[in-house]
């Protein structure tokens, strides 16, 4: 027995390491997830877009925008660690395919917490049963967000559409049936009109149906809560229980945005304070798209969580969603108006609603999964619903407010008081403003009476000034400071938005601090250090926003201070490479403007009302409700001129083609400025030129040929010229006539011949290498083998930009430059493999032919010094096999020699005395004799035995 359990042990240990090694051999480090679908950009229509798909074995899912499909390949895994070049390729082979992405799988997280449940309230307004525990309605003395004000005028959000971008929503839910509208929903993960969440055994999927609750719940209906907008139509996006890319958000972002008025998001990036994340290159265009054209040109409004990452000290200026200026970021504060411990401070944020804090404090009230409700829904995920809610109150007493509108709304009557922070500062306009809670607390019934008589403001404007400091060394426990003295800014007056988009390398990004004053002696941190982000990837023309300086001026002195916390002995010197200043605002002053009540704004701003309510700042809202004013009439603006020239994120060349509005009626026509009715402004004429047609010779008289041959055509202008009209942008051209045929008899009038006098000192020169202009003189063709970028005419494409000619693909544009993937300094191609040359703090990595990716070096090391220990791995185990075989050796031959000496000693217990062999018949022992020389022998090989007294004999 003894035997066989020793030789099982052996067994054990030699099949346990073999079964090591073969778990260890099986590992494969992951370098991409890429999924079998492609988003493609096809000129053409739906039908050529599914010839396409057809040809190349493609599905098509779905339209994402008017020209942009997600295809679906039928024989690519749904998963996969490299991108298919292959099936690239032969969607960019195509000549109606202008370009194609293969999408990649991102994570995006939900935005709430759990705590302990909340302690009972007792109040008496509604019959909700969750209503006495509604502390963030309920609570008044100006400790709540107001909104029992604005429900006593009527104001309960009727008519406003508001959608929950998340996890699904429970649509048959008896708090949220009244209000559901399924025009305001989809399912984006699995391609259908239903919004249902899928259910599992731990409500994963519950997020959705919490947020939609606390925007539109039903009032008075003894069932669970009450909404902010218990009125307001409410859908659901399904899109974030599977695979999310860039074509989900894209999808989700655009869903009819002629109906949805507000989308609410509390989703983004990892808030674990190392990622750096924005939206791709399909959700920019959604983003723009939608405050272009959405709500019928007054701009679809993005409400945004701020991020739950305080806890690992993130910052959400690392976020690209709510470091956007397109979306309104919102935070939060406790029940005792304290910073939650989940909380993100950023410059980024413009206001706060409540949500749940630290232990004690009570939490959020809303509806939740299986019909039932809940009290402890928490995280900046409660607080951006409450934000849209109050929006939608807004909306419904001016339907004419854009999605700029609903920023300075927020910003004027926000309510910094009952909030404590460390950080509250006065800007230059003398609005108090946080990092944690931006302008303050929303007040619902505040934005109410603001927005009842509110003017558009006027279009927005952009300028850029670039810095001159470049290849600025930042050592180790040091910082710099670099001004920038900005003396004009062509159309910003006011600032709304300010973006910092810097360029930096540095061995630790999370030793960065980034700091921004205006003249006006407002600081705002851009960037805060976050102990966790060890990335070496550094910034490249990241954005960051700071909303601190709202309604400020831009000129003078501006000051950025950039601070590297690295250890001497651990990290280098920060590089910052270049930096940029972007000023967003009006000409006008807004507080002005609504003064007198605007005018018509040729940006898009459309005619408003007169009558309006001084503001004082801060504003201090009445604290009884008052009796409702005449909503203005407005007529509606059917386009917004949003121009935005370097975008925040790559946005397709392809922009959509402005509508033609020459079929609207006049009155709501936008302006044509050829028409003198509109002519209300100052007029700039940056050129003008004659064009002159007629003959050599008067009419019917005969011309005499010189040399015997006809007079030939002026060679001044040979081609129709082309016009340029200023209003709408686009080239048209006007023919004036052909040439005469060489058979044309003398007598003939003669065929007027284009004759084209540049007159003035007014005419300028066309730039190098450009062959056609706009008004202000920016280049819209360029000449054979020069490439347009931005504008200008380039021999070659700088850096970080790649060649494109698309007249390969079929197309009849020039050529012109397009950005690389943000990974590559140089690239051959859009797509993150087609890299030519990285950035300084990147290594160029060809995992397989035709592939050249940029890896930061950091991971690259990492990813080497886990293959040099993989190996050390190895070869130990492989030293404990041969070890465990030589002892299984060694084992087995003692084994076999314990059995020998075994047989021995049984062969001589049988001898017989003096050597005769015993032997048993009939139970009688007999003796048979040997002879003499073999007893002896055998005697001397007798071991010797001494025998006790009983054996003897």
């Amino acid at each position: 027995m003894y035997r066989i359990c020793g030789e099982m042990r052996v067994v054990n240990v030699i099949c346990g390491a073999v079964l090591l090694l073969v778990m260890i051999s099986g590992v494969k480090a992951e370098v991409g997830d890429y999924t079998h679908e492609w988003a493609v950009h096809v000129e053409g229509g739906d039908e050529k877009a599914h010839n396409i798909a057809r040809r190349h074995d493609f599905d098509v899912v779905t339209k994402i925008f008017h020209d942009v499909y997600l295809l679906r390949h039928r024989r690519v895994a749904r998963r996969s660690a490299d991108p298919s070049q292959t099936h690239h390729h032969n969607l960019m082979a195509e000549p109606h395919v202008r370009w194609a992405e293969q999408q990649v799988v991102k994570r995006r997280v939900k935005r709430d917490f759990l705590d302990r449940p909340p302690t009972p309230f007792r109040s008496t307004w509604m019959d909700d049963p969750k209503w006495p525990q509604m502390w963030y309605l309920n609570r008044g003395g100006s400790l709540d967000m107001n909104v029992q004000a604005a429900w006593a005028e009527g104001v309960t959000g009727k008519g406003v559409v508001v959608t929950i971008l998340d996890d699904g929503l429970e649509k048959d839910h008896p708090d949220l049936i009244k209000n559901y509208d399924p025009n305001a929903s989809y399912d984006v993960n699995s391609h259908d009109q239903d919004p249902m969440p899928r259910y599992d055994l731990v409500d994963s999927n519950r997020h959705g149906t919490r947020c939609a609750g606390e925007v539109a719940a039903g009032a008075n209906n003894s069932i669970c809560a009450v909404g902010v907008a218990f009125e307001a139509s409410v859908g659901g996006v399904r899109m974030l229980d599977g695979d999310v890319t860039d074509a989900v958000e894209a999808r989700s972002l655009a869903l009819n945005p002629q109906h949805i008025d507000i989308y609410s998001a509390s989703w983004g990036p990892d808030d674990d304070g190392k990622t750096v994340d924005g939206p791709g290159q399909l959700a920019t265009r959604a983003f723009v798209e939608g405050i272009r054209n959405g709500r019928g040109g007054k701009g679809s409004i993005f409400v945004w969580a701020s991020g739950n990452g305080g806890r690992d000290q993130d910052n959400c200026n690392c976020d690209g969603y709510t470091n956007s200026i397109w979306t309104l970021s919102i935070s939060s504060a406790t029940e005792k108006g304290r910073v939650p411990w989940y909380s993100e401070a950023c410059s980024s944020t413009l206001a706060t609603t409540y949500s749940s804090g630290s232990l004690g404090e009570r939490q959020i009230i809303t509806t939740d999964l299986h019909h039932s409700c809940t009290s402890s829904h928490t995280g900046t995920s409660a607080s951006a619903p409450l934000a849209a809610a109050i929006c939608a109150l807004a909306l419904q007493v001016n339907r004419d407010i854009t999605w700029r509108d609903m920023q300075h709304i927020v910003v004027r009557t926000a309510r910094p008081e009952n909030l404590e922070a460390p950080d509250w500062q006065t800007n230059g306009v003398g609005r108090q403003v946080s990092h944690r809670f931006g302008y303050g607390l929303m007040d619902s019934y505040g934005m109410v009476q603001l927005a009842r008589n509110w003017t558009s403001v006027p279009t927005q404007r952009k300028c850029e000034v670039n810095a001159p400091h470049v290849e600025k060394l930042i050592p180790q426990k040091s910082f710099v400071t670099l001004e920038l003295d900005v003396t004009d800014c062509p159309g910003v007056s006011y600032l709304e938005h300010v973006q910092a988009k810097v360029s930096l390398t540095a061995d630790r990004r999370g030793d960065i601090e980034i700091y921004l004053s205006s003249p006006a002696g407002t600081k705002s941190t851009l960037l805060a250090q976050r102990p966790h982000d060890n990335s070496r990837s550094g910034f490249h023309s990241w954005p960051f926003l700071t909303v601190h300086m709202w309604g400020e001026r831009p000129l003078g002195k501006w000051k950025l201070e950039i601070h590297n916390n690295g250890h001497f002995f651990t990290t280098g010197a920060t590089l910052l490479e270049e930096w940029t200043l972007i000023f967003h605002g009006t000409r006008t002053n807004t507080d002005k403007w609504q003064a007198r009540g605007g005018r018509r704004d040729r940006g898009g701003g459309g005619v408003v009302g007169l009558g309006i309510v001084p503001i004082s700042y801060p504003y201090n809202p009445p604290t009884t409700p008052t009796t409702t004013s005449t909503t203005s009439s407005t007529t509606p603006r059917l386009w917004h001129l949003y121009q935005p020239g370097n975008p925040l994120y790559p946005i397709p060349s392809q922009s959509p083609q402005s509508p033609d509005y020459k079929s609207l009626p006049a009155s709501i026509r936008p302006p044509n400025h050829r028409d003198s009715s509109h002519h209300k402004g100052k007029a700039e004429v940056f050129e003008w030129s004659l064009t002159m047609y007629g003959t050599e010779t008067e009419p019917g008289q005969a011309v005499t040929p010189q040399g015997g041959e006809l007079p030939a055509v002026s060679p001044i202008d040979p081609t129709p010229p082309q016009v340029v009209d200023p209003t709408e942008g686009n080239t048209s051209t006007r023919d004036p006539g052909t040439k005469r045929p060489p058979g044309l008899p003398s007598s003939a009038s003669p065929t007027p011949a284009p004759l084209l006098l540049k007159l003035g000192s007014a005419q300028r020169a066309l730039p190098p290498g450009c062959s056609r202009v706009d008004t202000s003189g920016a280049c819209l063709e360029c000449e054979r083998n020069a490439y347009l970028l931005g504008g200008k005419c380039l021999q070659k494409c700088p850096e970080n930009y790649y060649g494109w000619n698309p007249q390969a693909m079929g197309a009849t544009e020039s050529l012109n430059c397009r950005p690389c993937h943000y990974s590559c300094r140089s690239c051959s191609g859009p797509q993150d493999y087609e890299c030519t040359v990285c950035w300084g703090d990147a290594e160029l990595y060809s995992p397989s032919e035709g592939q050249k990716h940029c890896h930061p070096l950091s991971l690259l090391n990492a990813y080497r010094s886990q293959q040099s220990w993989y190996v050390i791995l190895l070869v130990i185990l492989l030293g404990l096999l041969l070890v465990v075989l030589f002892l299984a050796v060694l084992v087995f031959r003692a084994h076999k020699t314990h059995l020998r000496s075994s047989i021995a000693v049984n062969s001589v217990a049988n001898l017989g005395p003096l050597g005769s062999t015993k032997s048993s018949s009939n139970g009688n022992t007999a003796y048979t004799p040997v002879a003499r020389g073999d007893s002896e022998q055998l005697i001397t090989k007798i071991p010797f035995h001494d025998l006790t007294s009983d054996e003897e004999i």
